[in-house]
């Protein structure tokens, strides 16, 4: 695994800023923690990560609505938000970070290979993402991790530039 050329400014800067960070990953299965601990300093914004990869710990661990899971699956966008908040929640952190979606080599729920969602939670608010990644299996999972840092580096520049 290889460190994306402009984590190390982006872990500073988050360190900086007082921004703390916690994941909550499924599609991904922790690769954006543990691409983020590879950056010496992480442990300066790094809260924590959860892997949720079953619904049951979706909803039992960070709170995601049965219902919703139930009627949408668990690669859906208002699942990604309730993930991102989750992880905020559990690790009291103001930046969450999820992703969820289907790496293959099957479909999965109705939902076609590379279809992804990242959820991004800033101070209780949430957005979530949609893509449609195209490659195998590790690719998609790749692709996920990349996007879902690329989105937290948004994420921290935008704060800096609020001070917020």
């Amino acid at each position: 695994m290889t460190v994306p050329r402009n984590l190390p400014m982006l872990v500073a800067e988050a360190v900086a800023a007082g921004m703390t960070v916690a994941t909550a990953e499924s599609l991904t299965g922790g690769m954006v923690a543990a691409t983020l601990v590879q950056v010496p300093g992480a442990s300066g914004m790094l809260q924590g990560g959860v892997v949720a990869y079953q619904n049951e710990i979706k909803t039992a661990v960070l709170g995601v609505d049965p219902e919703l899971l139930e009627a949408n699956g668990a690669v859906d966008a208002q699942v990604a938000r309730q993930m991102a908040l989750g992880a905020c929640r559990i690790m009291g952190a103001r930046v969450g970070i999820s992703t969820t979606g289907v790496a293959g080599p099957e479909p999965h729920g109705g939902k076609l290979v590379g279809s992804v969602f990242i959820g991004v939670a800033l101070d209780g608010e949430a957005q979530a993402y949609e893509y449609h990644f195209d490659g195998d299996r590790a690719l998609v999972r790749q692709q996920a991790c990349d996007e879902a840092l690329s989105l937290l580096g948004q994420v921290v520049v935008a704060a800096r530039e609020q001070n917020l």
